[in-house]
């Protein structure tokens, strides 16, 4: 059996990208928002473990497309190390602009729906969500699992599982009570403002790590 502990100084680097992902305003929060607004707390969870279930069907994809890259090139890494970090940074420049001018956040209309509905909506979200790809690609730069086997892959995707639903989820039961969302309006320049600084830092680390 594999030896997890050297692959995870990567682990928790990936994750933390992840984290910011998950926890950054966009699509996935503005659907959560709606159908917490307008359907209440469970449906918004299983929303969420969809959001999740989708994010790791791009991270299996990312994964599996930069492995085979790097088998054809060595120094392919170093280039989507870069890319990555180029990408952390526009990022981290976006969230800095809304921290400054907070735009409204748009509430998505949901109707109701049954639970596999709902968790086909997060499935279907994430999977086709430019920013989620995006990041991954990101994320697959920090090559958390070059060199293991299928069990650290498999270890990995199930963290990841992990961190997307428990960010994705908090969304979910939060924006589901009106307190909460007033919160988060009032102090939402200081959220982008704290993503934006720690995008910064990441891209700044992913960028220079060797």
């Amino acid at each position: 059996m594999t030896d997890i502990a050297p692959f995870l100084p990567g682990f928790a680097a990936a994750y933390a990208i992840l984290f910011v992902a998950a926890s950054s305003p966009g699509p996935a929060v503005a659907m959560l928002l709606g159908i917490g607004t307008a359907r209440g707390r469970r449906p918004a969870l299983v929303a969420a473990a969809g959001i999740a279930s989708g994010s790791v069907v791009i991270n299996l994809l990312t994964l599996i497309g930069v492995g085979l890259l790097l088998q054809q090139a060595a120094w392919a890494m170093t280039g989507l190390r870069l890319i990555g970090a180029a990408y952390l940074l526009y990022l981290a420049w976006g969230s800095l602009r809304k921290a400054i001018a907070p735009p409204a956040v748009a509430t998505a209309d949901v109707p109701a729906y049954s639970s596999p509905r709902y968790f086909a909506m997060g499935v279907l979200l994430q999977v086709t969500n430019p920013k989620a790809i995006a990041f991954w690609l990101a994320i697959a730069a920090v090559g958390a699992t070059q060199g293991g086997g299928p069990g650290i892959v498999l270890a990995f995707v199930a963290g990841a599982w992990l961190v997307s639903f428990a960010c994705h989820g908090a969304w979910a039961i939060l924006l589901s009570a009106a307190p909460i969302r007033t919160l988060y309006a009032r102090f939402r320049r200081w959220v982008e403002g704290a993503l934006g600084g720690f995008m910064a830092l990441m891209a700044l680390r992913l960028a220079t790590d060797r």
